[in-house]
């Protein structure tokens, strides 16, 4: 079986070529980052062009580096300009307020990290802030508007929180600014129910409308929120009081039956891996070991072209085959074969069936087992160009 193409692989081939090209910009090292690039400034300058910033007034936008010019010109243009709070952790949204008769270069200042933290005004829930423009960094996208962030959701979660709090609606706009070798193919089985799509990516050259139909997300979906999330994000808490309320079913993904009973056995697993020279088990492999198998309980992969594929990153160092194991029987997402990649802290789950492996992600993903938070997602199974390969997005 050819060796599958995560989300994962895809913001490493991003990060690493923007380091090695010499495209990187400050803050560097750019992996795990929203990365800034050379000519960011001349692509957020195409905001201008766009008829939908042309008619907003009000124009939500990241904090992160590639965004500073798009910053400046929203307040240069008197736009109302909100900016996420910094991993959501006191509210929603800062509303930046320049003093009266500021400068081009105040503009500029207000427009920077620092500037975001000096000139903004918190916007509570009470205040029902209309948001007419999106602008959300990226770390890979593709041309039919499938996104890519850095893996820690937020800008998701921006997002369905705007839908719940009513200060967006299905039609608006989603713009992305990245450099050009971060537009590439991403398969759309990457791409989860949750995850936010974009209607114009702006590059230093080109401004790519998608024309993206699928929708965008329509509200926080609470089976995927674990409680440590809802204790990290306050405004959380509100939100879903308010849901709740209005007779909405707010149940947390640990707070279900099978995930609860697999959290209390990534707690056993814990104690497993407390002890620095555990014995070998049978069927497991130490780190830096490849393990592939085949479940005998269930047929062999052979060559069939219906697997679907999971990938979960993240596994700890001394994490052993026979616990990831012991942790897919108690959630019941047991697969046919198993792809052990300990030397890159990651296995490969195949499934015959679809919907099984749907819920492994969704029971996976954000586990806590040998003391690190898994992250898992279906992996694309035919290859991906990676960036500055020949695409046509050089």
């Amino acid at each position: 079986m050819e060796t599958p193409c995560s989300k994962w692989d895809i913001r490493e081939k991003v990060w690493e070529h923007l380091e090695a090209s010499g495209l990187a910009e400050f803050p560097r090292p750019v992996r795990g980052r929203i990365p800034n690039f050379k000519g960011a400034p001349r692509a957020a300058a195409r905001l201008l062009a766009l008829p939908e910033f042309q008619a907003a007034r009000r124009v939500k936008i990241n904090p992160d580096a590639p965004q500073r010019n798009a910053r400046f010109l929203t307040l240069e243009a008197r736009k109302t300009l909100l900016v996420p709070t910094p991993r959501l952790r006191t509210g929603l949204f800062n509303r930046i307020v320049p003093p009266p008769g500021a400068t081009k270069e105040i503009l500029r200042r207000c427009a920077t990290s620092q500037g975001v933290r000096d000139y903004s005004v918190p916007v509570g829930l009470e205040g029902k802030a209309q948001v007419d423009l999106v602008v959300v960094g990226s770390v890979a996208v593709s041309e039919k508007g499938w996104r890519i962030g850095k893996g820690e959701g937020y800008a998701d979660m921006e997002y369905a929180m705007m839908v719940s709090m009513g200060a967006v609606q299905e039609d608006t706009p989603v713009v992305t600014i990245v450099h050009d070798c971060q537009v590439l193919d991403i398969g759309e089985e990457l791409v989860d129910d949750h995850d936010l799509s974009v209607d114009y990516i702006l590059t230093p050259t080109r401004t790519i409308q998608t024309n993206c139909k699928r929708p965008k997300p329509r509200g926080i979906m609470w089976h995927k929120v674990s409680s440590e999330m809802l204790g990290k994000i306050p405004i959380l808490k509100t939100l879903r009081c308010r849901e709740r309320q209005a007779g909405k079913d707010v149940t947390l993904r640990d707070e279900h039956p099978a995930l609860a009973k697999a959290n209390r056995a990534a707690i056993s697993n814990k104690v497993m891996t407390a002890n620095t020279h555990p014995r070998p088990a049978p069927g497991s492999a130490p780190v830096g070991q490849p393990h592939v198998e085949n479940d005998p309980a269930n047929p062999k992969l052979g060559g069939s072209d219906t697997v679907t594929t999971v990938c979960v990153g993240n596994l700890p160092g001394r994490l052993r085959v026979s616990e990831l194991k012991g942790a897919l029987r108690e959630l019941q997402v047991i697969p046919v074969g198993l792809s052990w990649q300990g030397a890159q802290h990651r296995a490969f789950l195949h499934y015959r069936d679809q919907g099984t492996a749907h819920r492994a992600v969704a029971s996976l993903q954000g586990l806590s087992l040998g003391g690190s938070a898994l992250r898992a997602e279906l992996a694309q199974s035919q290859g991906s160009k990676g960036p500055g390969e020949s695409d046509g997005h050089k």
